[in-house]
């Protein structure tokens, strides 16, 4: 089997400390996520979440385990439980004139259609991530 991970970038309009803090806050994951229904902290290390628990919509569930480069604000994901269904991935944000550059990487596990493969489905989480930030009513209620 071809391991294909797309990649895109994303101009998104906020600063990057804001779109890293969000990116980060598991909270707010089904608020951007299509169809995640629940995100559940499993663990931490130094105060961001090292396991994610994800249910979607259906049936699929898989747990993630992540590393940060707080830094780079550049975090990383592998699948911890449910690899078949999980996803291996990343995302960087950076500072650009007027706000951020979004770089976001996935590669879909195993028990992934082919649809889910292409980079469309990719597109889409970073475009729903994007609109998400654009709109003041998003975060509104987060605690900085």
């Amino acid at each position: 089997m071809v391991i294909v991970v797309h990649a895109v970038n994303r101009f998104v309009p906020c600063d990057p400390v804001t779109c890293w803090r969000v990116f980060t806050e598991a909270s707010t994951l089904p608020a951007w996520i299509p169809g995640l229904r629940r995100a559940q902290v499993l663990a931490k290390a130094g105060g961001l979440p090292a396991e994610i628990h994800f249910e979607y919509a259906g049936s699929r569930v898989y747990t993630l385990a992540y590393t940060y480069d707080v830094a780079l604000r550049e975090v990383h994901w592998q699948p911890k439980l449910g690899k078949r269904a999980g996803v291996t991935g990343f995302a960087r944000f950076e500072a650009v004139e007027g706000g951020t550059n979004m770089t976001y990487g996935l590669e879909q596990g195993d028990d992934r259609s082919d649809a889910e493969r292409e980079l469309g489905d990719v597109q889409v989480l970073v475009d729903a991530f994007a609109a998400w930030m654009a709109d003041p009513r998003s975060r509104a209620g987060m605690v900085g």
